[in-house]
């Protein structure tokens, strides 16, 4: 193998190993916003649940204040 040969092989090594590391970028980009996605939805059912819970409560505390 010529040193062009060597030099050329290295180029092509670098532009793909570059270009790995930008499809790897942007699958991590996109798994964080989903990530996130995912938090904010979670945040959104825990105060659901606990406006459900509370809303049970009441009945309940309102239904042995009849009895």
């Amino acid at each position: 193998m010529t040193i062009e040969e060597r030099i050329e092989f290295l180029m092509q090594s670098i532009e793909s190993h570059d270009r790995q590391i930008g499809d790897i970028t942007d699958a991590i980009n996109k798994l964080v916003a989903v990530t996130n996605q995912d938090a904010t939805t979670l945040r959104t059912l825990a105060r659901i649940a606990d406006a459900h819970d509370q809303r049970i409560q009441d009945i309940e505390g309102r239904s042995q204040e009849d009895n």
